[in-house]
């Protein structure tokens, strides 16, 4: 198979596809610090910005009119970008550095997906919206648990955070891997799928630990067979829409996707 035909590099996203089955290390983290001023978010409003860089996330949650007409209530005047940045670093970081010592288990499968991989000669790295003394953590904690990663990318690495392309550019960039065509990006959020697609890689959805379903690894296997096949189809359908190239519930899919991926590259 020629280079040009093959896959090099798999770039994983963390909570909610590698760690933190359901997302819910970062969801509580900003509910509570909103709360703190006056604004109550549903989760569903937590998760809409999900897998933005945490600083962005936030600001995305108080452009949510009803989050703004909450603060404004609150507060008497429209929200500034000082706010943003005093509830961040004043009250989100903490919570959030809290909540990731709780939610840092890898999702099931992980290690054997993992495995498979590097043993058809893949490099793995890693792309997060985690700020750097959790993501510092998070890493460290998943590394005791067996998961060993080429490079892992911070948003405070690059320009910009996704959407933008920059973080999967800086691995390839950093572990000699191009084209972007060789590269396959995998998340669980439709900023996961944005920053693939902008990169140029292929962009994978995963379903079932997935923010977008935000259920833990029990509710999504309490769910009747007809239930999941229907949640999973139409967070497929969202993917599309957003530009996945594909989907899988689960990452056991991912080693036999790429394959499939690598055939059709060969035409």
């Amino acid at each position: 198979m020629g280079a040009e035909s093959r896959i090099k590099l798999v770039v994983l996203d963390w909570a909610g596809t590698a760690i933190d089955f359901g997302c819910f290390a970062p969801v509580a983290s900003f509910a509570r610090a909103l709360e703190r001023h006056g604004v109550r978010a549903t989760d569903e409003q937590v998760r809409r910005p999900m897998g933005l860089a945490k600083l962005d996330h936030l600001r995305a949650l108080l452009t949510i009119p009803d989050l703004a007409e909450q603060w404004q209530t609150a507060q008497g005047r429209p929200w500034t970008e000082p706010d943003v940045e005093r509830i961040y670093h004043q009250d989100y970081i903490p919570l959030q550095l809290d909540a990731v010592a709780g939610h840092d288990r890898l999702v099931p499968g992980l290690l054997p997906v993992v495995e498979a991989l590097r043993s058809a000669g893949r490099k793995i790295a890693t792309t997060t919206g985690y700020f750097r003394e959790a993501a510092t953590r998070v890493f460290a904690s998943a590394t005791a648990q067996g998961y060993v990663r080429d490079l892992d990318v911070l948003p405070d690495e690059v320009s910009a955070g996704r959407p933008a392309p920059w973080m999967i550019f800086r691995a390839m960039q950093t572990l000699d891997v191009f084209p972007p065509t060789a590269v396959v990006k995998v998340g669980d959020t439709l900023a996961d799928i944005a920053e693939g697609r902008n990169a140029g890689a292929w962009s994978i959805g995963v379903i079932a630990s997935s923010s977008e379903v935000g259920l833990s690894e029990a509710g999504w296997n309490a769910l009747g067979e007809s239930e999941r096949r229907k949640t999973a189809d139409e967070l497929h359908a969202r993917f599309v829409r957003a530009g996945a190239h594909a989907s899988i519930e689960t990452l056991a899919e991912l080693p036999g996707l790429i394959a499939r991926l690598e055939q059709k590259m060969q035409g």
